[in-house]
């Protein structure tokens, strides 16, 4: 288990929230992380039904295709995504989360990320028990969970989510997937950052609450401290 462990404090990742970027800087922005060595930019794509908000879709992932090679992190925070994620480029290296409550084809959506070549995630709603798992951890290579109610940056963190953490950390090992990674999306300030990481969190969504809030080097640069703590 401690090389688990080790293996996994290693393993920490920062994924910037381009729906938090100033769009008038954003190819100096992407200049930083790549400078910064960021690992994946995550891409919140929302349709109105499934959360309440609309934000980017497939002219932007072609668009930051062109200015930067650093993989994306797709958020699907829509309806019915089997009919939608034919509509994506995505590429080999690429994280797709899929949300549970989305749709009633979940393992459907999944093997169509996986189709396309890229790495198929499961995201879990704050209420959404971790019993949603049981039946789809073979398909995917890793877990979302939301630690706000999806919809819009800014959101306070939801306390319980903290705890689920812990618990599908928990959920994963005992079932014998200690390599699968576990996403954490929502308030990821540096506070929270550490509590997640110590609950067993591998990657974090970062956004207005930390290295969007000021100098975006900088604050990179704090969060990656916090991670190696």
């Amino acid at each position: 288990m401690l090389a688990d462990e080790e293996m996994r404090k290693m393993q920490k990742k920062i994924c910037p929230s381009l729906m938090c970027c100033d769009i008038f800087r954003l190819r100096e922005q992407l200049r930083i992380f790549e400078e910064e060595k960021i690992e994946y930019l995550h891409v919140d794509v929302m349709d109105g039904e499934f959360v309440p908000n609309y934000t980017l879709g497939t002219d932007f992932v072609r668009q930051i295709r062109r200015a930067t090679d650093i993989p994306l992190d797709i958020h699907l925070m829509i309806r019915e995504p089997e009919r939608k994620i034919s509509f994506f480029e995505l590429r080999e290296g690429d994280l797709v989360s899929v949300h549970a409550e989305s749709t009633v084809h979940l393992q459907r959506a999944l093997q169509q990320v996986r189709n396309q070549g890229a790495r198929p995630l499961v995201a879990l709603n704050p209420a959404t028990p971790l019993s949603a798992l049981d039946y789809v951890l073979e398909d995917v290579d890793g877990v979302l969970l939301m630690t706000v109610n999806p919809g819009y940056a800014g959101q306070k963190l939801v306390p319980q989510t903290l705890g689920k953490i812990t618990d599908c950390r928990r959920l994963l090992d005992g079932r014998g997937y200690p390599e699968m990674m576990l996403e954490v999306d929502g308030n990821v300030s540096l506070e929270n950052a550490l509590l997640m990481k110590q609950a067993g969190a591998d990657l974090f969504v970062a956004g207005s609450s930390s290295i969007f809030k000021n100098d975006l080097k900088e604050g990179i640069r704090a969060m990656r401290r916090v991670l190696a703590s």
